[in-house]
């Protein structure tokens, strides 16, 4: 790793953002020197991504002061961040799905559009980066792992040589985890910059030269990733270390509560195929598989959302269902806390609503899943992505179900939340729910699952709960002899 370079891409000094009565940074030094990758971490609400935001000039900081390659810069705003040289790649993708790949690529660009120079522009920046995207697709048929790639040609294609990487590994396999973090490495010793924000301190200690960790807004630890360790971050990053480790035993499974047999649906142009499966109570089933491998369609077939093409499906009466894309699929971000919790089961209600007990169900909630809002009648949309993800998940164990689907419950989670949705997952099981979990984490997968499913192509094979054989066969490879 680049360990002399002597140069700073980045510098925030003294950087202090409020929020009304919320300090979300509190005179926050930052430095990321050339040619380095530099992990800045730190649980929900730490304020690292106001200080990303600070730095991309999507929000402007009460006091400090900021250069890029030793020019301070004073014009807070994306265009003058771009024009600097620093490039953002948020968690959440921000592609217009409907536009092809090269159209992307040149959207918010300035003069006439030209459809072979765009063709011709993102096959230069895909070439010279070795991050290929392939032209004349529309971005929505692409993977996640092309997707995300794209939004890094986008930056590079403006000129970035600071590249802001917020969660980057979040929803990818194993596989491609190594592969993006390769890209890490060789974009920095190529004499880029890059901040990697993340939760997984395995990912932040494997490709990063320096780490920084926010708590309650200030910098509580910095210093070289080759003299700390995975223990010590963790105490960094809490008063406590969190629990990692569940203590809610484990049960013997139960009866069947959902069988499958010769399953063949359909999840927009993916499907399973003649796909047979029972879950029982009482068992955590995890499920791994990388992006467009088919497991969207089987889980839309368990939450009884995806219609079955051919064979049968047997399904328990009641169900849960946490879903990926909290923001589409599971809140309404202009609706009320209390207001969210009642689309719990709105399908099969009738008569008036009783607004006093929902706001009491939406209080015990809050308390109990220490969702940080200021009460039940905030809008969902103002909570931060890790209190809105306590949300979702918080409405779908309010109370016992006989299967609980979740789909990545932890995305966008703290360890400290994470931990304890873990708990919640293991204490739904243990009293009695059949539980399906489908993380990109592979670790997570293993570390809640009782039994291991994979989804590759369309197919569905059981697998021994160990990390290799599972990650070997997410991409389709034959286990080691």
């Amino acid at each position: 790793m680049n360990r002399e370079s002597p140069g700073v891409a980045l510098e925030m000094r003294g950087v202090t953002k409020r929020f009304g009565e919320l300090l979300a940074l509190d005179g926050v030094d930052f430095t990321v020197r050339s040619g380095t990758v530099h992990a800045l971490l730190g649980e929900n609400g730490a304020g690292k991504s106001t200080l990303m935001k600070v730095a991309f000039g999507l929000t402007t900081a009460d006091a400090g002061s900021l250069a890029l390659s030793g020019a301070v810069r004073r014009t807070p705003t994306p265009r003058a961040a771009m024009a600097a040289g620093l490039g953002m790649v948020h968690q959440h993708l921000s592609l217009a799905p409907a536009l092809r790949s090269e159209e992307n690529l040149v959207l918010g660009g300035s003069g006439a559009y030209s459809p072979a120079a765009a063709t011709e522009r993102l096959r230069q920046v895909s070439a010279d980066s070795r991050l290929e995207v392939p032209a004349g697709v529309a971005t929505g048929a692409l993977s996640i792992v092309a997707q995300q790639r794209l939004e890094i040609l986008k930056a590079l294609a403006c000129g970035a040589r600071v590249l802001i990487l917020d969660e980057p590994t979040a929803v990818l396999a194993p596989s491609e985890t190594a592969e993006l973090l390769a890209w890490i490495r060789r974009f920095a010793d190529g004499g880029g910059s890059v901040v990697l924000v993340t939760h997984k301190l395995r990912d932040a200690l494997a490709v990063a030269d320096d780490v920084t960790v926010l708590r309650r807004g200030r910098v509580v630890f910095k210093g070289a990733a080759g003299e700390t360790s995975e223990e010590a971050l963790s105490r960094a990053l809490f008063a406590e270390a969190p629990m990692t480790r569940s203590t809610v035993p484990r049960s013997e499974a139960g009866e069947v509560v959902v069988e499958l047999r010769n399953v063949t649906a359909r999840h927009g142009a993916l499907a399973i195929r003649q796909a047979s499966l029972t879950v029982r109570r009482r068992e955590i089933l995890g499920v791994a598989a990388v992006e467009n491998s088919g497991h969207r369609a089987l889980l839309g077939v368990l939450a009884g959302l995806a219609p079955v093409e051919a064979g049968t499906a047997t399904l328990p009466a009641t169900r849960a269902l946490i879903p990926a894309d909290r923001l589409r699929d599971a809140l309404i971000a202009d609706f009320t806390l209390v207001e969210n919790v009642a689309l719990r089961g709105a399908g099969q209600a009738h008569g008036l609503m009783d607004w006093r007990a929902l706001a009491g169900r939406t209080a015990r909630l809050v308390a109990r899943f220490n969702i940080a809002a200021g009460s039940g009648s905030a809008m969902a949309g103002s909570l931060s992505g890790g209190n809105q993800q306590r949300l979702v998940v918080a409405r779908a164990l309010e109370t016992p179900v006989d299967l609980l689907v979740a789909d990545n419950p932890t995305r966008g989670l703290d360890l400290v939340a994470t931990s304890f949705v873990h708990d919640q997952l293991r204490s739904a099981a243990a009293g009695g729910s059949a539980v399906v979990v489908h993380s990109s984490d592979v670790d997570e997968v293993l570390a809640l699952a009782t039994r291991v499913i994979v989804v590759f192509s369309g197919a569905i094979v059981e697998c021994p709960v160990d990390r290799e054989t599972v990650a070997r066969a997410m991409v389709g490879a034959r286990s080691a002899a």
